[in-house]
């Protein structure tokens, strides 16, 4: 059984703590943050990590107040239990599973949601579509195909493009990982177009594809449902977003066993037995730039004043608007040019959460394993956009509908949830909201933001309550706790800018040729890499990817090709093997 080492990763920063001769400083402990530490780590380096917030794990951290544990962060991801076979192998299919029991040393334990792990749910009046999403192809294709008995073709020609689109991420990675000479003269040659067609197929929207394959608006919206799992609507998402974010689950949907800190909680030994430490309540409020123009080191503020650490490379995982325009001195950031991105990229929308605390087990309140998609109509484009433009007043009335809801019972998920906290559950909800309605409080100190604040967040959040009770009626009467957090609770404690969850918004123009220079895991300042969401995608899945690449960039190695070989060992080891017992 696993169970939660509440201690792990909450070591406070003090001078003291901090290991002498270190070999890199890595600024911020989300997921991205600690596989680049936990990989340098494993080649003998010795990594500091500090994180802002008084625990580590970023958005893979769970909080725990009064008898009740929310995850704020990991949901469900997929790719951890892949049946390994020549082919996804060698295409790097297994890279996700492997490169998390690397870092883990094979200690995190996952479990597996639901056949229907995400149940989309769209309101039309008093009648409601209601479609389960299958974690196998062919189920999925089947039960869409029970719903949309006429649309066979526009289903088939959906899984088609999301193969061809998907297939072509291999070539997004590997610019990725080339020298940044190489790239702009691929760039500037025109022949990057030549050996990937990446970038031509994410100029192709979500909602222009699915557009080209239906005239059924309740299909595309369940074709769709999910862009809240990166965080941009059909109109401005490239579709390969949409096709990979499909595909990731086709394998199944997985929790991690005793929740979400028990991801930093097995990381985190790896990078301490390298002589490494990873401490928290450590903000870091600038990146050291020597007179050679080299990154060597961070200033952390701490109320007996700021300290400096040294450090031959430091990674920031803190995001590229806060590393380019908060921690990195502004001369410094103009001089590479690198302040000019930010007319073309930008945070993505500000998330608002709710978490419930219930009284009863999941069994006895008819909680399941699996997520649910909430829409009260079936364009997402135009949902997201009316809500937009409502002030927060007409949010908070009654009659205005929220444009998702994504409602998970982390509970349920988890099998050693009853041991660890019997006779409870626990709901999480999570919407968009606009960072404006709650712009006026961000000077504000946490829990002390005044009553205007605190009824306006409890209204909304009320509201979507009541929107979930219509759904899970039984869970009226059951709620014995209730917190909230917007998007300021999301800029405290995870250092987004504009309350956002995912990063930078994942526009097509993100991902564009004019982009790619800026964000890869090495930067025109020597001595400083990045790595997380803002490198690859979104998600569990792409900020550990991220690490993968950076820690390479820092060892000038592919390490993403030493993994594909590695995981090519084991399958012929275990084939040898299978073939002895024969």
């Amino acid at each position: 059984m696993v169970l939660v080492n509440n201690k792990c990763g909450l070591v406070g920063f003090t001078t003291k703590k901090v290991p002498d001769d270190l070999d890199a400083i890595v600024v911020g402990s989300g997921i991205g943050g600690l596989c680049t530490a936990a990989l340098l780590a494993k080649t003998g380096k010795k990594v500091l990590v500090l994180e802002q917030h008084d625990q580590a794990g970023g958005c893979c951290h769970t909080y725990v107040d009064k008898g009740f544990e929310f995850d704020v962060g990991i949901h469900y991801t997929g790719k951890q239990n892949c049946v390994r076979t020549w082919q996804k192998v060698l295409k790097g299919g297994t890279v996700n599973q492997a490169l998390v029991q690397q870092i883990t040393e094979g200690q995190l334990q996952w479990a597996e949601l639901d056949k229907s792990f995400d149940i989309v749910m769209i309101q039309h009046g008093e009648k409601r579509l209601e479609v389960p999403i299958k974690s196998s192809r062919e189920e999925h294709k089947k039960t869409l195909l029970e719903h949309f008995p006429n649309e066979g073709k526009a289903i088939d020609e959906f899984f088609r493009i999301c193969d061809v689109h998907t297939g072509t991420l291999d070539g997004f990675i590997f610019m990725k990982i080339l020298p940044l000479w190489l790239v702009k003269l691929l760039i500037g040659t025109g022949l990057v177009n030549r050996l990937t067609s990446f970038f031509s197929v994410m100029s192709q929207s979500t909602r222009d594809v699915l557009d080209s394959i239906t005239d059924n608006q309740d299909l595309k919206a369940v074709l769709s449902y999910n862009y809240g799992d990166f965080g941009s609507p059909p109109k401005d998402s490239g579709f390969l977003m949409q096709g990979m974010t499909v595909l990731h689950f086709h394998e199944g949907a997985y929790y991690p066993k005793g929740g979400a800190s028990e991801i930093a909680f097995h990381i985190i030994p790896v990078i301490e037995r390298a002589g490494g430490a990873v401490l928290v309540a450590a903000p870091v409020t600038q990146i050291l730039i020597d007179s050679d123009g080299k990154a060597c080191g961070v200033r952390v503020h701490k109320s007996s004043g700021d300290v400096d650490i040294h450090a031959p490379v430091v990674v920031s995982a803190a995001g590229v608007c806060n590393t380019y325009q908060k921690l990195v001195p502004q001369p410094v950031v103009s001089s590479h040019g690198l302040d000019d991105m930010f007319h073309h990229v930008s945070p993505g929308l500000g998330a608002f959460s709710v978490f419930v605390g219930l009284t009863g087990t999941s069994q006895e309140l008819g909680l399941k394993a699996h997520n649910a998609w909430m829409f009260p109509g079936n364009d997402h484009d135009k949902l997201i956009e009316d809500y937009s433009r409502l002030t927060v007043q007409e949010a908070c009335e009654e009659g205005t509908k929220t444009p998702v809801l994504f409602v998970s019972f982390p509970s349920a998920k988890d099998p050693t949830w009853n041991a660890r906290y019997p006779g409870k559950s626990t709901c999480i909800i999570i919407s968009f909201t606009p960072y404006e309605w709650f712009s006026e409080w961000q000077e504000g100190r946490v829990k002390h933001r005044g009553e205007e604040y605190e009824s306006i967040k409890n209204r909304l959040a009320q509201k979507m309550w009541r929107q979930v009770c219509q759904q899970y009626p039984q869970l009226q009467g059951k709620v014995e706790y209730m917190d909230v957090g917007t998007p300021l609770s999301n800029n405290y404690y995870l250092g987004s800018t504009r309350g956002e969850i995912y990063g930078l918004d994942h526009t097509r123009e993100r991902f564009s040729l004019d982009i790619l220079t800026k964000l890869r895991p090495d930067t025109p300042i020597p001595g400083l890499y990045l790595t997380g969401q803002d490198i690859v995608t979104a998600g569990f899945a792409g900020a550990l990817v991220s690490g993968l690449l950076t820690a390479g960039a820092v060892l000038n190695r592919h390490l993403i090709l030493d993994l594909i070989i590695l995981e090519a060992k084991a399958m012929f080891n275990s084939n040898n093997n299978n073939k002895k017992l024969d």
